[in-house]
């Protein structure tokens, strides 16, 4: 038996949270079915839940998806895509407050605010979105694991819209969409600079900074470092010496917006692991530095919000998209900019 890990999610960080596998049965193989024959090799993936996978046609033999008492033969190539692993942490529910779009049987839309951590990890054992998830619903596709219904996250200081998974079918049939890239996101982001083009496309490999493992940098092709990756950006606010920008994302590597608008030099709005804290456009007046340090203190993350998400309905097949307000914090800090932008016209 030969595998592969194709996952190209696998970084724990990372904001889909799937991963993909890639077996070639071997030339001794007997006829077995592909649910028994994935439970032979998957290990803490049950049974029933590989069979859900195949339910949403998440296993592919020889590049088509299959039924899960597909009989696997000799030399064939089998795919599979799944929600990640458990993980080694208790899971304590929690009263937290969360901001519902949508819910019905299969799906839970919600606003996720600024300065909520999504799934527990190092450092962060409480008062996460999952430990709110598994207070108020108690059902959640994979209980026992530390991110019950998830399929994709958004970073801590990023505020805006997630879709949440709230059982084993819907869960691998999103994880699917999240892989195959048939989701639709946008997203808003006050960036440092005057923007020159109305709109744009940015494409750079992106991988850990060999400086900083903490952060993320961009790498050329030719560097073979990094995952590829693709954002499109469009001007909505020329603000003088900031622009609010709406991003759309191809892929969905780590950091993804933050680091391909630094590597094109416009940094989001106070976004401190980038740089974005300090004044990086604008005047060396002592009334700016106060404008800008009092910006800083109105919107005290990086000025980014998931603002729309589309996906297919897993039970439905209907297409279903979602709008999100701006959280008070970076509407306020729009504002503000809109402001000094007029005055400074006049």
């Amino acid at each position: 038996m030969r595998q592969e890990n194709e996952n190209p999610e696998e970084d724990q960080d990372n904001e889909e949270l799937f991963e993909h596998h890639r077996f070639t049965a071997d030339k001794g193989q007997k006829p077995l079915r592909a649910d028994k024959f994935l439970n032979n090799l998957l290990r803490n993936t049950s049974r029933n839940k590989i069979q859900q996978a195949s339910d949403a046609g998440n296993i592919h033999v020889n590049g088509k998806p299959i039924k899960s008492n597909y009989k696997i033969k000799p030399g064939d190539v089998v795919q599979i895509v799944l929600a990640y692993p458990p993980r080694e942490i208790e899971l304590i529910p929690q009263n937290i407050p969360l901001h519902i779009h949508y819910e019905d049987d299969d799906v839970i839309v919600l606003n996720k605010q600024p300065g909520m951590v999504v799934h527990p990890g190092y450092g962060n054992y409480s008062g996460t979105l999952v430990n709110g998830l598994i207070y108020h619903f108690k059902n959640l596709p994979g209980m026992d694991e530390t991110r019950p219904g998830l399929v994709h996250r958004l970073d801590r200081d990023t505020s805006g819209i997630m879709v949440i998974a709230k059982n084993e079918y819907a869960m691998a049939h999103l994880a699917k969409q999240f892989f195959d890239r048939t989701t639709k996101r946008t997203y808003q982001a006050l960036v440092w600079g005057d923007v020159k083009e109305d709109e744009g496309t940015i494409t750079g490999n992106i991988g850990r900074s060999k400086r900083d493992r903490k952060i993320f940098a961009v790498y050329g092709d030719e560097e073979e470092e990094g995952k590829h990756a693709v954002t499109h950006y469009r001007v909505l606010k020329r603000l003088g010496y900031t622009t609010l920008v709406e991003c759309r994302l191809e892929t969905g590597r780590t950091h993804q917006i933050r680091v391909h608008m630094k590597h094109i030099g416009h940094t989001l709005f106070n976004d401190k692991e980038y740089g974005g804290d300090g004044i990086l456009k604008g005047t060396t007046f002592t009334k700016y530095k106060q404008f800008v340090q009092n910006c800083f203190e109105v919107c005290p993350r990086q000025a980014l919000h998931a603002k729309t998400l589309g996906f297919t309905h897993p039970k439905t097949g209907e297409f279903l998209s979602f709008d999100s307000e701006l959280p008070a914090d970076m509407a306020a800090l729009i504002d503000k900019w809109e402001n000094y932008a007029k005055h400074k016209a006049e």
